[in-house]
């Protein structure tokens, strides 16, 4: 067991731009579409991971900007945000963190044999997210098995959303076989179901649609993603007090972001058609009646939309002013609002690539991700500290992702019930949602 454990502990500090292309060329592999595919398939995957992750590293820039324009302002908040890299380290540090990928993938193999999941989650890396939420639990309750259940609960209800988004996103996004089963994107998914059928029974509203398609129409090259991006750059740097040459920088950046990340996602997809092409063959030779099978990835993929990346760009200098004035807020948004576009990535194909519709989705969706995270800082720098991490003098810590993920909190908050009540309702749910998804394949596949 400690070898199994130390096995995947090291599978997982790897990252997944080296995870990611040794499993992507293995399913290749199994599924017969030949070693050389499957090894430049994986390769392909890694490089478009490794360059998602570079471009939109660049979205730093933005963060600088909004560190300046929140000293300009005077927008001083206690709570820090420590950004997701560092709450996936919380979150894989903890005893819950060394076993959830092992925990997580049986879970996974078991409800694709019966038939209670379409996805094969194969992006292990984002396990940690699952990790995350045990690890709140385990902390504050001192239970581990309550927060392996309370992790494994999370798995199920994602798994479930990655299912019935991915035709979606197939349509919306230009993703055959593919789902995404975020713990983070997938986590808003319900709250974008709710709202957009909101929204469709309003008069009027419902029948504003904004897309940067429209965009390039009516305003020619003025409307390109790329001076999109650097328009939203160049107002965030000059809101910063940036002189001339450092506003001008900042908007370059931004424009690259608009221009990079898609190209980024075009590779990652190259190199994942052919597999799952071989693995959709597959499933129809061996598993005829089961219906459509999907690959689970990263919802990096998704960042590739050029709406996503605008609408997370155009959220970062709003979310920051709201977190300034909304009462009873404690979070300052920083390190994290490069991940604000991962919040869009499943609510615009749920919104139909409707862009206008799709902001106020995502941007009522940040607004309550800032009263999350702050109320999930204090168990939040509680596991740090039970760890020995570094706050870097921080009183009080906490993240856009994952501490501002609803489905996270609202399982840690059912742990407060108790023990007992709560290892009750997380395998309930967790049964529900399986059976649920059973029963909707079921009817999917007998039509």
């Amino acid at each position: 067991m400690e070898f199994i454990v130390n096995l995947f502990g090291a599978i997982s500090g790897a990252g997944s731009t080296v995870v990611m292309p040794i499993i992507i060329a293995l399913i290749g592999i199994i599924m017969g579409a030949g070693v050389g595919k499957s090894v430049r398939g994986g390769l392909m995957v890694g490089v478009g991971l490794m360059g998602l992750s570079l471009t939109t590293g660049l979205m730093g820039t933005m963060a600088d900007a909004v560190a300046s324009m929140s000293a300009r302002f005077g927008l001083s908040l206690s709570t820090i945000d420590i950004g997701w890299p560092a709450a996936a380290a919380i979150g894989n540090a903890t005893t819950v963190g060394t076993l959830i990928i092992p925990v997580c993938l049986a879970v996974n193999v078991v409800l694709l044999i019966i038939g209670a999941t379409q996805t094969a989650d194969i992006d292990i890396w984002n396990y940690w997210h699952f990790a995350f939420t045990g690890s709140l639990i385990t902390c504050v309750t001192g239970s581990l098995p309550l927060g392996l259940v309370g992790a494994i609960c999370n798995e199920v209800i994602v798994l479930v959303l990655g299912d019935i988004t991915a035709p979606l996103a197939e349509e919306t996004l230009g993703m055959p076989g593919v789902s995404i089963p975020h713990g983070f994107t997938a986590a808003f998914v319900p709250f974008a179901l709710v709202l957009n059928w909101v929204i469709e029974k309003i008069p009027g509203l419902r029948d504003v649609d904004i897309t940067l398609d429209g965009l390039q129409e009516k305003f020619g090259v003025l409307g390109e993603p790329i001076i999109v991006g650097f328009i939203l750059g160049l107002i965030i740097a000059i809101l910063g007090g940036y002189n001339v040459s450092n506003a001008l920088s900042c908007a370059v950046t931004m424009a690259a972001t608009m221009v990079l990340i898609p190209r980024m996602a075009a590779l990652l997809m190259e190199g994942l058609i052919p597999i799952s092409d071989a693995a959709g063959a597959f499933i129809d030779k061996h598993f005829a009646g089961r219906g459509k099978v999907y690959i689970g990835l990263d919802s990096a993929v998704g960042v590739g939309h050029p709406m996503t990346i605008a609408l997370g760009l155009l959220c970062v200098p709003i979310l920051v002013l709201l977190a300034a004035v909304l009462p009873g807020n404690t979070v300052i948004p920083a390190v994290d609002l490069a991940v604000l576009p991962y919040i869009f990535v499943l609510v615009i194909p749920i919104c139909k690539g409707n862009g206008f519709r799709s902001f106020i989705v995502g941007l009522i969706c940040c607004i309550l991700g800032l009263y999350i995270a702050t109320d999930l800082a204090a168990p939040i720098t509680a596991v740090a500290k039970s760890i020995n991490f570094d706050l870097g003098g921080a009183s009080s810590i906490s993240s856009i992702c994952d501490g501002a993920n609803p489905l996270t909190w609202a399982l840690f908050k059912v742990s407060g019930l108790g023990t007992g009540v709560a290892m009750v309702a997380f395998i309930a749910i967790a049964v529900a949602c399986a059976a649920y998804n059973f029963i909707r394949i079921k009817k999917e596949n007998a039509k």
